[in-house]
């Protein structure tokens, strides 16, 4: 299901043409294996999206994803990393952890906590909006000044 999940991405991203030696695309670099079962290591070093579905051909998910290689830098500017969790018949550890029903988009901060929790697609713009709203991304703004 793993390579399924990573190929109807790369179709979303850049289409039938993408050659199969083409270097990965900015999305891909950002993506990660929902089978990661420790999230430890990302605390205080990286926010997470968790794109949840019941199913890889869920039009909500397929959109999510689309909408989230529409501006990767924007996502990588704000030390975001990505898991797309389309099978729940694997009963994985993040489905276990923040029990989603159907389509669900979370946004965990750098502290570990659920931040946003939405049944619905949304793009780089509203999620940067709800990023740049938090403290500890105001720190990092200030600091880059």
């Amino acid at each position: 299901m793993k390579r399924v999940l990573v190929f109807i991405i790369a179709a979303i991203i850049a289409g039938p043409a993408m050659a199969e030696e083409a270097p990965p695309t900015a999305l891909e670099t950002l993506l990660l294996p929902a089978e990661t079962s420790d999230l430890s290591k990302f605390l205080w070093t990286n926010r997470l999206i968790i794109v949840f579905a019941d199913t890889a051909n869920d039009p909500r998910f397929a959109e999510q994803m689309r909408l989230l290689a529409d501006r990767p830098a924007e996502l990588a500017e704000r030390d975001i990393r990505i898991f797309a969790d389309a099978t729940p018949e694997a009963n994985g550890s993040l489905r276990d952890r923040y029990h989603p029903r159907g389509f669900m988009m979370l946004l965990v901060g750098k502290d570990g906590l659920v931040y946003l929790r939405k049944p619905l697609p949304w793009n780089v713009r509203e999620i940067s909006r709800s990023i740049d709203k938090m403290p500890l991304r105001q720190q990092e703004i200030r600091e880059r000044r």
